[in-house]
């Protein structure tokens, strides 16, 4: 059995220049409220790889997860964490594409502490590409 190959990962500023480009596009105020946070936000999925987790959909939940909930901009942190996991899965090549306002529900939802992680996995994997 072969072992599987490591996703490529966002890093912190790959995140910060998205947040800048939604923040351009939509509006709010700029700044990072916590870097340590945001830096969390991001090994969450990574230090979720090491530990034998290997469902794509995990992961990229992870990172929405972390973002919605450590709340590290000022601003826009349910836009990052939605962003995040798309673009996540989208550099490892799945193309993930929701319907809108599902998203925006789940999104919200997670961040109002309405929906687990796990709930999260289920609902990407339910909207998973054919």
């Amino acid at each position: 059995m072969t072992e599987p190959v490591e996703p490529v990962w966002l890093d912190v500023d790959e995140v910060i220049d998205m947040h800048a480009e939604q923040l351009s596009i939509f509006g709010g105020p700029e700044g990072i409220r916590d870097r340590g946070m945001l830096e969390s936000a991001l090994m969450r999925p990574v230090n979720q790889w090491h530990y034998g987790e290997t469902d794509m959909a995990a992961l990229a939940a992870a990172y929405a997860f972390g973002l919605a909930r450590n709340h590290p901009f000022v601003d826009g942190n349910k836009r990052i964490a939605f962003l995040a996991m798309i673009a996540f899965l989208r550099i490892n090549e799945i193309k993930f594409a929701p319907l809108p306002g599902e998203a925006t529900e789940i999104i919200l939802a997670l961040a109002a502490g309405e929906v687990s992680e796990a709930s999260l996995t289920r609902w990407i994997r339910d909207n998973w590409p054919a």
